[in-house]
């Protein structure tokens, strides 16, 4: 994983295609089961190296030890190429693959993430799904003081409710 990381922190395009020419694994997972295209994420690689691995084959449905999914690591990352990818090819975004239950839309609105929880809320996604513990992304608005987001998703409730 040395190599991988080494080239995602330099955003190096030309080394990672020549990586994976030479037999690089687009899939290799660290000890925790994070993958190469969760650390690109994280490196805040371009677009051009996610469709890279994207085109090599990385598993864009994959979730670490915790559960974690890339879709997660997206929401973390802000990266929206990656959300809408993952969206076209059928992801659900209700689902949580996470132990704790804790979902991308709770993941959202922790991070203040309004373009991509506006797009969640255009998908439908269900506003007052509880994680293990009971917290809704609500609750997290409320918990977190994100005011602006509290106020898009009780709009959303109502709407739902309107149309019902």
């Amino acid at each position: 994983m040395e190599k991988w990381i080494e080239l995602l922190k330099a955003n190096n395009y030309l080394g990672i295609k020549q990586y994976l020419k030479s037999g690089g694994n687009s899939n290799k997972c660290e000890e925790n089961g994070e993958s190469v295209i969760c650390f690109a994420l994280r490196y805040r690689c371009d677009t051009e190296i996610l469709e890279l691995l994207i085109d090599n084959n990385a598993d864009l449905f994959h979730y670490d030890e915790e559960g974690v999914s890339v879709f997660d690591v997206a929401v973390t990352y802000n990266n929206l190429f990656i959300i809408e990818k993952l969206i076209a090819l059928g992801f659900d975004v209700n689902s949580s693959t996470r132990r704790s239950g804790f979902t991308a839309l709770m993941g959202a609105v922790c991070y203040g993430r309004t373009a991509i929880i506006e797009k969640l809320l255009e998908l439908g996604v269900n506003v007052q799904q509880q994680d293990g513990h009971g917290l809704s992304a609500l609750d997290f608005a409320r918990k977190m003081r994100k005011t602006a987001i509290l106020q898009l998703l009780q709009k959303a409730i109502e709407c739902n409710q309107d149309s019902e």
